[in-house]
């Protein structure tokens, strides 16, 4: 913390951080708890959020979640167990699987998409578009090594 870092007058970021994020992901489950989808979980977006669109291999998942393989491998079989996601033998590799979403999965995707979509639109309404864009260009910088270049 800088040293002129005062607690009786600012809250630490990290605490900042923290309840933003809550906050957003509280929206979240509250928007999809009232779909046909409210069997979704927080946990389940390091599969949703990062699967390609014809599927994609568990280690690639896991790497992309920066998580082990074997805890998206419990979040990939409970996807499955829910209809969301199946696995299918990797063409170019026999002893692999890729993780493909069902048509159910690419729905509940969207739907997931959507809801985030929602509620940053919605913050940018109630909290204005200039600290929204300066926010997201602030964490775009602080996250950017570690998320790699985006497109677009």
């Amino acid at each position: 913390m800088p040293e002129d870092f005062d607690a009786t007058t600012r809250q630490p970021l990290i605490r900042l951080l923290d309840i933003a994020f809550s906050e957003y992901d509280a929206e979240v489950i509250r928007r999809l708890a009232t779909t046909d989808y409210s069997d979704i979980r927080p946990a389940h977006g390091c599969v949703f959020g990062n699967v390609d669109p014809d599927g994609t291999r568990l280690t690639d998942l896991a790497d992309r979640a920066h998580m082990t393989k074997q805890s998206v491998g419990e979040v990939v079989t409970d996807l499955q167990q829910l209809g969301y996601v199946e696995r299918i033998p990797d063409p170019s590799d026999g002893r692999a699987k890729i993780i493909r979403l069902t048509a159910r999965g690419h729905e509940g995707q969207a739907l997931g998409w959507k809801l985030i979509n929602d509620i940053e639109r919605e913050w940018t309404e109630r909290f204005g578009a200039d600290r929204i864009a300066a926010l997201r260009e602030a964490l775009e910088a602080v996250t950017a090594e570690r998320l790699g270049a985006i497109p677009g």
